[in-house]
């Protein structure tokens, strides 16, 4: 099995900013993708972003330019890097890991983390 914690969530003005990081305790398990998604309240979970372990990195359009993910291999970790924060940001962030390299499907992610909670104050 693989486990992931995230870390790094917390309450934040809205414009500023945040970091959110994500280990990895995969075994054998190849990570290919690593991944954020988040999920708002009443709302389904959508994607973020994601990074390739190749360097490959994808954005959702709503967070182009203003988040940034990078992957450390040989920590087997993922950062996402979260600027001038909005509102409509608020939600509980997951990191997730897949064994093929994909992107936004969230079906194609075989383990998940617990979360973590970010807010963004107006």
């Amino acid at each position: 099995q693989v486990y992931l914690v995230e870390s790094g969530g917390g309450l934040v003005q809205a414009g500023g900013s945040l970091s959110l990081s994500c280990a990895a305790s995969a075994g054998s398990f190849r990570t290919s993708t690593m991944a954020w998604f988040r999920q708002a309240a009443g709302k389904e979970r959508e994607f973020v972003a994601a990074a390739w372990s190749g360097g490959s990195t994808y954005y959702a359009d709503s967070v182009k330019g203003r988040f940034t993910v990078s992957r450390d291999l040989a920590k087997n970790t993922v950062l996402l890097q979260m600027n001038s924060l909005k509102p409509e940001d608020t939600a509980v962030y997951y990191c997730a890991v897949s064994s093929v390299l994909t992107t936004t499907h969230s079906a194609a992610y075989h383990f998940w983390g617990q979360g973590t909670q970010v807010t963004v104050s107006s």
